[in-house]
Order: C-alpha cells, then sequence, then structure tokens
C-alpha cells in the first residue's frame, strides 16, 4: 500500500501526524550518530565536533564531563590518596596485544588484566585496553595534544589506561554502575628516546588507515609508564569518558609525573589516519577542557613533604617578603 492509499485509510488529520513523527525521527537521527575532533571538520563538515557531541549523546551536556583544568591552588589533601597497589603490571603475559586505529586514536586490546586497588578507590578495577591523544607538528615546535591540563599547562601527548571493576566482563556491564570505570592518566612530554615504547610505535605502519588492526608482542605495563616510585603524587577526580558516549562514572586518577618520548617518537602517532587512503592524518584528537562545576580536586598525600608546584612558588614568594621585611 502507498503512502496515498495509508492517508485515505487513516484519514487526512492522522496521516499528517505520522508524517510529522517520521521527519521529526528523520531530523534526530541524521543529526545524532557521527561524532569527530574539531580536525576532521574540514574534510567531514557534517560530523559532530566536540561542542555538538551532546548532539549524539546528551550526557556529553553533563556536569562531570572531563578532561579538566587541574588548578593546584585549588586542590584538596586527602590523607587517604596512598600509592596505588599495581597487581600484574610488571607481567609480560604470553598472548599478543591487538592494536587497533579506531577511526579516533591507537587502541590496545589487553590480553591480560593488571589490577589497580587502594589509593582511595572503593574497589579493585581491572586494566581492558589503553589509548593516546595527541597533537599536531608545528612551526616551530610541537603543538600540545593532552587532554588534562596542570594550570593551564598542556603537554604533547596523554595515555589513558581503561579499567573496569573486577567484578564485572566488559565496558558495557561497567556502565551500568555508578563507579563502573577507574581511568590512570599519564602525560607525555617530549624529551629524549623512550626504548620502551618501540615496539608499540613499530606497530603504528601497520595501523595507517581506519580498521586496520595488527597484533604486537606483550609488554609489561609497567615498563610504559614512570617508575613505580614517581607515581606517589597524583590528582584524583570524579569525571567521564572523554569520548561519547561520555560516560559520567569514571573515577580519574591524573599522575604528575610525565612519561618522557622523543619528538621523532611522538610525531609516528600523527602519520595515522583518521580514514582512509587520502583523509584527514590523525592530529589533535582531544577533546577540550569541560567545566569543573562543583566538583572538587583531590591530591594524594603520599609525598606529603612535596607542594603542588603553584603552591611552591607562593611559599617563596612570602619567604621573600619576610625576609624583605626584615632588612628594611
Amino acid at each position: 500500500m502507498n503512502s496515498l492509499g495509508v492517508c485515505v485509510g487513516l484519514g487526512v488529520f492522522v496521516c499528517v501526524f505520522v508524517w510529522l513523527v517520521w521527519f521529526v525521527c528523520l531530523f534526530f537521527f541524521s543529526v545524532g550518530g557521527h561524532w569527530c575532533y574539531q580536525s576532521q571538520k574540514y574534510q567531514q563538515p557534517d560530523c559532530e565536533e566536540p561542542r555538538q557531541w551532546y548532539q549524539v549523546d546528551t550526557a556529553c551536556k553533563g556536569k562531570k564531563q572531563s578532561p579538566i583544568n587541574i588548578v593546584t591552588k585549588n586542590v584538596i589533601y586527602d590523607k587517604n590518596l596512598k600509592p596505588l597497589n599495581f597487581e600484574g603490571y610488571d607481567v609480560k603475559g604470553s598472548s599478543k596485544w591487538n592494536i587497533e586505529n579506531n577511526g579516533h586514536t591507537v587502541k590496545v586490546a589487553l590480553s591480560i588484566f593488571p589490577k589497580i586497588g587502594g589509593g582511595g578507590l572503593r574497589r579493585k578495577y581491572k586494566a581492558v585496553e589503553f589509548h593516546l591523544h595527541w597533537g599536531i607538528e608545528g612551526v616551530p615546535q610541537y603543538l600540545p595534544g593532552s587532554e588534562h591540563s596542570i594550570d593551564g599547562e598542556k603537554q604533547a601527548m596523554e595515555l589513558h589506561i581503561v579499567h573496569i571493576r573486577e567484578d564485572v566482563s566488559d565496558v558495557t556491564e561497567a556502565k551500568q554502575h555508578a563507579d563502573g570505570v577507574a581511568v590512570l592518566a599519564f602525560f607525555i612530554k617530549i624529551e629524549e628516546e623512550n626504548k620502551n615504547y618501540t615496539t608499540l610505535i613499530k606497530e603504528l605502519e601497520k595501523i595507517k588507515y581506519k580498521g586496520e588492526t595488527a597484533q604486537m608482542e606483550p609488554l609489561p605495563l609497567s615498563s610504559l609508564l614512570p617508575p613505580e616510585e614517581e607515581l606517589r603524587r597524583y590528582y584524583r577526580y570524579e569525571g567521564s569518558l572523554t569520548t561519547p558516549d561520555c560516560y559520567e562514572g569514571v573515577t580519574w586518577t591524573v599522575f604528575e609525573k610525565p612519561v618522557e618520548l622523543s619528538i621523532a617518537q611522538i610525531s609516528q602517532f600523527s602519520t595515522l589516519h583518521f580514514d582512509g587512503k587520502n583523509s584527514t592524518l590523525m592530529a589533535e584528537n582531544f577533546r577540550p577542557i569541560q567545566f569543573l562545576n562543583k566538583r572538587k580536586v583531590y591530591w594524594s598525600s603520599a609525598s606529603s613533604t612535596l607542594l603542588p608546584p603553584a603552591k611552591v612558588v607562593m611559599l617563596v614568594l612570602m619567604l621573600a617578603c619576610i625576609l624583605v621585611s626584615l632588612f628594611q
């Protein structure tokens, strides 16, 4: 039966109502769907860039979104934020890792599931994957691409190790809980070559285009991080995933000590493509800073003798003023 026959059978008013519903549904389904980064808009003008992600998933307009700018003068010291317990982070494992260009980043699915606990976490979480965010080579220097920032300062890249509750089977099930996900975030700064990343970076040549995957030799996760004794100082806050669906149930741990890579190593990541051949190079794949709203950011007390950078500056200035006043 064609649409005219339907109109005759149902009546003009009913038919108009059906058509209106159909057009409204068509509009909303055509608006939401394909999200992208700002760097993709030139080649894909119809995709939804970060400011419009709420049209893809309404949660992206929530009050607990990530990433954030951490203002050190406003952080709250929490004596419960002791050093995290890393279980299995030093184990290499025997099964290969799956590395993928998923059209947004480099994602590495783990074959074993190291765990984290302690450090103020209410439960244990198991690591399931890690991915990265980065900037782009500019003139005269590399333009930073980390998602979080500290006192407005970003780094070249950011590594996210995604963990889910140990009592769930996958990320989908984890999202059914208010505290389903915990992410460890590490800044990556430009320094000397880091040979621990050689295996990972070599595989990038095999995943230049969206959907391509490769198998890589497993590594101890700890080899990709700063030494464990350097992981005592970190920030903690409640936030979200930094890509749609922007699920708000993520416990973030942002470490002060960065990972170090050379400019040549970092530049290899932006040789990938967001899509197929001749598509935009994968660069500046980070979400802009989100409003903190009423959330608090906490700082670990594991090294209580050390202060955040901004407070060190304030203390020095205060001491200088006192000394000047004494000699006047």
